[in-house]
């Protein structure tokens, strides 16, 4: 019908008859024939309104189809602004029902997506032009908040029960400035439905922006119970940003309220809650309310969502000094040493008096806890300077410094002040080092390891006699920090220092002391770099305390540097080898030694022998080794032992053992 009129020689309601035919062409699924039609009314010189609607309304479905979303609004705003009731009335009447569904939810998404400026921002236009008797007929169309309140206008219409299509219509009067027309149809939204949060959460913004705090909290209230913070996201994108920044401070400040009162898991969460509000409306970054919000996830034993936190405040300043120190007594909670020192060691070199205090209001088993990791890291590394004698700069002994002087600070206890005059030593800062040790400890301390270090230090000006009995004391208690301490010591002075402690070993030897005599002799190693002979002399003092697994250890290092002794010397060290053994039980070992010492210097090895142990009893060791072979057919092995036992007593046993060995060697067996 419609091309018949069409084509009739009255070219009467060309438009509508085109605008017509187009909806006939899109019902037969003839979508290029009907999106001509819509063109030619569309770009008509003069258009007719009703048919431009319909043109509009109808391209606008055609473009759905082809994905087209956001064109398929700007076709439907368009049409709202030329006339909104027959907008409507073109949708009910020519969009079929099983399509309208999609259309409106297509728009709906669209105009909030408009609203939140996520389509092309600073608004979009689409411009129509004709010209036509010399005239420029101009349609120009800018995307805004008043063009989308229409859209909203015309979809609350179709559909007077959908809470999406009143919220869209709230947000655009809200960007229009009618905030009260606004509050009044989430109002009206909210009677309806009590429990949305995407409502309750507009609402709340605009009670607080005029001024209605209490009800703005309430409504905050109601959000935080219904637990869905993530309608928040898509609303931050239209408030303004000095709304945001309202609710920002409104969620802070509430928060710290909250948490100045009660204590209690309940009362956190809230706070939690309002810092949420309050990071979201910042765009998701507000440092502040991240630290607060990382101690309450602390309190609450969330130590995971903690981390989370502070690691979002590190990754945009990492040397924020709350986010190290907090970072790291979360994982001082969770017992992660390593990573607990490197965040405190970290926040130390920042601004140690900020952490300082941090410390100290821990409770006594966590300071306890934190002091004591902080120590041994600190030990370590010193250490390896020192011992390397690597020292990179001024940079890790000023780190280690900081965490030194830090340490005394939070604690004062003897191994803080030691470990800080030991990096003032490592410094070179000697003078600083004895004023406080002095000032730590007195001019005379009591304490070995505070004495050991004014013995160092004394060092300094040569007086080698001096600090020789401090640093022997402490020899006696810890050998491993005696051995630090000595790295300070150069090499002419330590080999001074050795033969002072040796020659006093020697006298209190012989005075029987055997214990303080102990402590000169481990000086006299550790100062002269394990030598053998000081190491001899440390293995006999043992000997007499009977602490034969320690001589043991010390004859093993004097044994593997046997190159350059001569055999006399090699002798005796296997004979007090073998002493050794024996005391420990360990016969076939010591056996071995015994022999060694034989070939090597017999006439030595006899008469250390006849000393101790004694003939007789060696000879029965070896009998016993030597038999233990002959029972395992070891004949050669067997052999050389009983030979050698008879080189240190003719034993009878030893000779009818050589006797019996000689007949097995000649296959010979008499019964």
């Amino acid at each position: 019908v419609c091309e018949q009129l069409l084509a009739a020689e009255q070219n009467t309601y060309h438009n509508t008859l085109l605008a017509l035919r187009g909806f006939c062409s899109l019902h037969a699924q003839d979508h290029q024939g009907a999106l001509q039609d819509f063109q030619r009314v569309i770009e008509h010189g003069s258009p007719h309104p009703n048919s431009c609607i319909k043109a509009l309304c109808g391209r606008g479905l055609i473009r759905i189809s082809a994905g087209s979303n956001y064109l398929t609004a700007l076709d439907y705003i368009t049409a709202c602004q030329l006339k909104l009731d027959e907008t409507i009335f073109t949708i009910k009447s020519y969009v079929p029902w099983n399509q309208r569904g999609l259309l409106l939810k297509v728009l709906q998404e669209e105009g909030q997506m408009m609203l939140q400026k996520k389509r092309y921002p600073g608004g979009s236009s689409i411009s129509l032009q004709k010209k036509q008797t010399g005239l420029c007929i101009s349609l120009t169309l800018k995307v805004d908040a008043p063009g989308v309140f229409q859209l909203a206008s015309l979809l609350a219409e179709l559909d007077s029960s959908d809470e999406a299509s009143q919220v869209l219509c709230a947000d655009a009067l809200y960007q229009m400035g009618r905030g009260e027309e606004a509050h009044k149809m989430l109002s009206l939204a909210l009677s309806r439905n009590p429990q949305r949060a995407p409502v309750l959460a507009r609402l709340a913004l605009l009670q607080l922006k005029r001024g209605f705090v209490y009800d703005g909290n309430q409504l905050l209230k109601r959000l935080i119970r219904i637990g869905d913070s993530s309608c928040l996201l898509p609303i931050l994108d239209i408030f303004q940003d000095e709304d945001r920044k309202l609710l920002q401070g409104h969620c802070r400040w509430r928060a710290l309220a909250i948490l100045k009162g009660k204590q209690e898991a309940a009362a956190i969460k809230e706070a939690i809650a309002h810092l949420s509000f309050a990071i979201l409306a910042a765009g998701g970054y507000a440092e502040d309310c991240l630290l607060t919000r990382a101690r309450c996830y602390g309190r609450l034993g969330q130590m995971k969502t903690a981390i989370f936190d502070f690691n979002a405040v590190l990754k945009e300043n990492p040397s924020n000094v709350q986010a190290l120190s907090g970072r790291g007594f979360v994982h001082l909670a969770l017992r992660q040493q390593k990573e607990a020192v490197q965040d405190l060691t970290s926040a130390l070199k920042v601004e140690a008096g900020a952490v300082i205090p941090a410390i100290l209001s821990l409770k006594p088993e966590a300071q306890g806890l934190v002091t004591g990791w902080l120590l041994q890291h600190g030990r370590a590394t010193l250490s390896k300077l020192v011992a390397t004698k690597d020292l990179p700069g001024e940079e890790t002994l000023g780190d280690l410094l900081t965490m030194a002087k830090a340490l005394t600070k939070i604690c004062r206890t003897a191994q803080h002040h030691i470990f800080y005059t030991d990096v003032l030593m490592a410094s070179g800062r000697h003078q600083e080092a004895l004023k406080h040790l002095q000032e730590a400890f007195g001019h005379c301390p009591a304490e070995d390891f505070a004495r050991a270090r004014l013995a160092v230090l004394q060092l300094q000006s040569r007086n080698v006699a001096g600090a020789a009995a401090p640093l022997s004391a402490l020899a006696s208690r810890d050998e491993k920090d005696l051995a630090f301490l000595l790295n300070f010591v150069d090499t002419k002075q330590q080999q001074h220092l050795a033969q002072a402690a040796a020659q006093e070993g020697k006298v209190l030897m012989r005075g029987r002391d055997h214990e303080q005599a102990l402590g000169y002799h481990s000086l006299a190693v550790l100062a002269s770099r394990d030598s053998p002979r000081y190491l001899r002399r440390r293995a006999a003092c043992l000997m007499q305390l009977k602490k034969y697994e320690k001589a043991l250890k010390d004859m093993d290092k004097v044994i593997q540097r046997h190159g350059c002794n001569s055999p006399k010397t090699q002798a005796g060290d296997h004979c007090c080898q073998g002493f050794l053994l024996l005391a420990l039980a360990r016969e076939e070992a010591a056996v071995q030694h015994y022999m060694q010492a034989l070939q090597l210097h017999e006439p030595l090895a006899l008469g250390t022998i006849t000393e101790c142990p004694g003939r007789e009893s060696l000879s029965k060791t070896f009998h016993k080794i030597a038999q233990c072979n002959f029972e395992k057919q070891r004949y050669e092995e067997a052999w050389k032992i009983a030979d050698c036992g008879l080189k240190i007593d003719k034993s009878s046993e030893l000779q009818k053992l050589k006797a019996r060995l000689k007949r097995e060697a000649s296959s010979c067996s008499i019964h």
